[in-house]
């Protein structure tokens, strides 16, 4: 039975009025305006329910292409006027180019003290890898609340996180010694227009600058040391990833920010999957993702639950700039 009309289109404001808010607590003021101002449109409304039900009407992703293409995000009005008049364009790229990927490599400063407690040395896979920037967790430096940086000397990349708790705040990274990324639509960190892909997914607002800095010196780590990315459905091809790990190396999969993408069968299904896994599994999610899951509700609207073989052990800020231990 089709969905009437104007419940569809109440749907998709109610998911940018939710946009809004997540936009205003994190500081980004143009965003939160925008995706106001679109929740009142309904010609935009129904611009953007002309897209794929889905992921393909994601905010992230209809602002990112705006920004990716050229177009304005400094005003509610300059924004709508160059949507309308660039519909087209707009379109071709949301539905033929690009998706809504993870960027942001500051999040492999909340995994540390998880990776560093594991057996070593480890062989790393990444589900929902985008361009692999978070498969370098040992290439990286880390400062926690203001400490001496931890990590090669020579890093161009500086992640800085904040603690509470008993963090286990190790005495350096990890020794890796394979790593590889699944991802529908993986990116080349040594491709200019890719890496400028991401950037147009970080945020505008007080962070912007050091984010895409950021952004910046970990696909240039990345660019110089190309790992294995493998293009497919996560759920199958992902078993055929783990099988080339070496052997003796711990077997690590992770991931950050992408179950949300799954429906709630396929998050039960890789459950089960994580549960055949012959090493380790770790979670960096909302916690919806896995509600059943105990402690799986972080004290902190908005941060990640952090989960290792399915036991909850810190909640993570979304950027990885907080880690609170349990």
């Amino acid at each position: 039975m089709p969905v009437d009309a104007g419940v569809e289109r109440a749907r998709l404001a109610e998911g940018y009025r939710r946009f809004a808010a997540g936009c205003a607590r994190d500081g980004s003021v143009d965003y939160e305006r925008i995706a106001s101002g679109l929740v009142r449109d309904e010609r935009v409304l129904d611009l953007v329910l002309s897209l794929p039900a889905g992921n393909k009407r994601q905010p992230n992703l209809l602002l990112g292409v705006v920004r990716y293409l050229g177009g304005p995000t400094g005003s509610w009005e300059g924004f709508r006027d160059w949507l309308v008049a660039h519909w087209g364009s707009v379109r071709q790229v949301v539905l033929l180019e690009r998706r809504t990927q993870t960027n942001e490599v500051r999040r492999c400063a909340t995994l540390l003290p998880v990776l560093a407690r594991l057996d070593g040395p480890l062989a790393l896979v990444e589900v929902g890898a985008s361009a692999g920037l978070c498969l370098y967790p040992d290439r990286y430096r880390y400062s926690f609340d203001g400490a001496a940086p931890i990590g090669p000397k020579d890093s161009p990349v500086l992640l800085e996180c904040r603690t509470r708790g008993e963090v286990p705040v190790p005495e350096g990274p990890p020794r890796v010694v394979w790593r590889a990324g699944v991802d529908l639509n993986p990116l080349d960190a040594g491709e200019g227009s890719d890496v400028r892909w991401l950037e147009s997914l970080v945020w505008p607002g007080r962070n912007w600058r050091e984010r895409v800095e950021r952004l910046r010196a970990a696909a240039s780590v990345a660019a110089a040391d190309p790992v294995l990315l493998v293009s497919g459905d996560l759920l199958e091809v992902l078993p055929q990833v783990v099988a080339q790990a070496p052997e003796g190396a711990t077997l690590v999969v992770f991931h950050s920010a992408v179950l949300a993408y799954l429906s709630s069968e396929e998050r039960a299904r890789f459950e089960l999957l994580m549960g055949e896994l012959a090493g380790h599994w770790v979670s960096n999610e909302g916690w919806r993702a896995f509600p059943g899951w105990e402690h799986a509700r972080p004290p902190v609207e908005g941060d990640f639950t952090l989960a290792v073989d399915g036991r909850v052990v810190a909640y993570t800020g979304e950027h990885g700039q907080s880690l609170t231990w349990r």
